[in-house]
């Protein structure tokens, strides 16, 4: 279940102040060349949302997951609880989307502390209610995300686990593929393997 709260904005759009509760599922692969994945999906008539240059900054928070997003498209204070599993899996989030601010990080990073940043270039694409994303990130590689969203209330979350099940299949991907943890979570591990060997 997602809440989202206060403006909804990204290029183009008009702010909305409307909170909703949406339902989210979604899966993550690693894969070698994003541009074969991408020429798949724009046979689809795919609509192309833009290039988004974000900086996650996680801060340290006793129970799930808390990270400002900073970008050219898409700026949120988000705060998600997921299953670490290599599926599709429900995400249970609450997402304030807001004008950028810098003293919204500041406080945040004077009061919690840093935990970990991921830097990464995003191409959004849409189809109806499902959002793809051909990610570039720092230090890690090349990854597509799928989420399928459902902001009617109308949907049920097997539904969504359908169309991302049908998405993976179209991809032509394997159960290899699939990363069953955050972007924060792999740099994490990767900085302990590294503090390991020095």
């Amino acid at each position: 279940m997602v809440i989202v709260s206060k403006p909804i904005f990204a290029a183009g759009c008009r702010l909305n102040s409307k909170t909703m509760n949406i339902k989210n599922v979604e899966f993550k692969a690693k894969v070698d060349d994003l541009s074969f994945y991408e020429s798949k999906l724009l046979t689809l008539a795919a609509r192309f949302v833009g290039t988004d240059n974000q900086v996650d900054t996680y801060f340290n928070v006793p129970v799930g997951r808390l990270k400002l997003r900073e970008g050219n498209i898409e700026n949120a204070l988000i705060n998600y609880n997921r299953e670490d599993l290599s599926a599709s899996k429900e995400s249970s989030i609450i997402l304030y989307k807001h004008a950028p601010d810098k003293a919204l990080k500041d406080i945040l990073s004077l009061q919690l502390g840093i935990k970990i940043i991921v830097d990464k270039s995003r191409k959004i694409y849409f189809i109806d209610n499902v959002k793809f994303h051909f990610d570039v990130v720092q230090n890690l590689g090349t990854f597509i995300e799928v989420e399928a969203i459902d902001e009617t209330g109308l949907v049920s979350t097997e539904q969504l686990k359908a169309q991302c099940d049908h998405y993976f299949a179209f991809f032509g991907l394997e159960q290899s593929n699939l990363v069953d943890k955050s972007y924060s979570d792999l740099l994490a591990e990767q900085a302990g393997k590294t503090k390991r060997i020095l």
